[in-house]
């Protein structure tokens, strides 16, 4: 669920780069990584990120193979939030992505806003009602 800390990421990501690919999950692999569809449909999602004036070009994700990804899109650069800094799978991926002369960079994480949160609170909000 896109929210301010994602338009945050991409407007930090883009001062950092000329031409900026932004990757958007699809709704299978969602699906398989943590069992439960996106409240917003891939091609809305894909839509959303595609009007944003930082984002020049938009990716589905089709699977976790990002150094594939990495490799095809010729990426000399990597953005994520910084709370995947020092995860053992965000330390794996700069180790692979090193090979192909790849960086990963950290942005500041927007606090007290995630997509959990924020189906959380819409939970609540039907349970309420």
């Amino acid at each position: 669920m896109f929210h301010i800390g994602h338009l945050n990421i991409l407007r930090e990501a883009k001062k950092q780069c000329d031409y900026l690919i932004v990757g958007v999950t699809t709704d299978r692999l969602c699906k398989e990584r943590k069992n439960k569809l996106p409240i917003i449909p891939e091609h809305d999602r894909v839509a959303i990120v595609e009007a944003i004036r930082y984002v020049d070009k938009v990716v589905l994700q089709n699977d976790m193979n990002k150094l594939e990804a990495v490799r095809k899109l010729h990426a000399d650069r990597v953005f994520v939030g910084s709370d995947w800094k020092g995860t053992e799978q965000w330390n794996r991926y700069e180790k692979e992505f090193d090979t192909v002369g790849c960086k990963v960079i950290y942005l500041d994480h927007t606090e007290g806003i995630s997509s959990s949160i924020l189906r959380e609170k819409l939970n609540n909000l039907q349970a309420d009602s």
